[in-house]
């Protein structure tokens, strides 16, 4: 699903998970070490950047995103199921996301 949504995303695994990349940097990457859970964790890269700014990247009108800082969001599911059901805000989201990132 996530590869489906900009062509520019390609995939790769870091820290032994999935994770998504525009233009060589990392922007969505899984975390699978959760108990009874898991989550995508939407990032501008591996490294630091220095960011001053805590004001979220966007305004997130799906609800989905738990801002940490204003550059890095994470979002968790329980299950499958929890994917399908927000899939269409999930799709909007990493739009926009790879949208202000790149």
């Amino acid at each position: 699903m996530i590869l489906s949504t900009n062509d520019k995303i390609t995939e790769h695994i870091k820290w032994n998970a999935p994770s998504f990349r525009v233009e060589n940097e990392d922007r969505v990457t899984f975390n699978l070490h959760g108990k009874g859970f898991f989550r995508l964790i939407f990032h501008c890269g591996a490294k630091v950047k220095n960011s001053s700014d805590t004001e979220p990247l966007f305004v997130d009108t799906s609800g989905i995103l738990e801002w940490v800082t204003g550059d890095r969001a994470i979002v968790k599911f329980t299950d499958n199921n929890e994917v399908k059901a927000k899939e269409k805000k999930l799709k909007e989201v990493i739009t926009k996301w790879i949208d202000m990132t790149i």
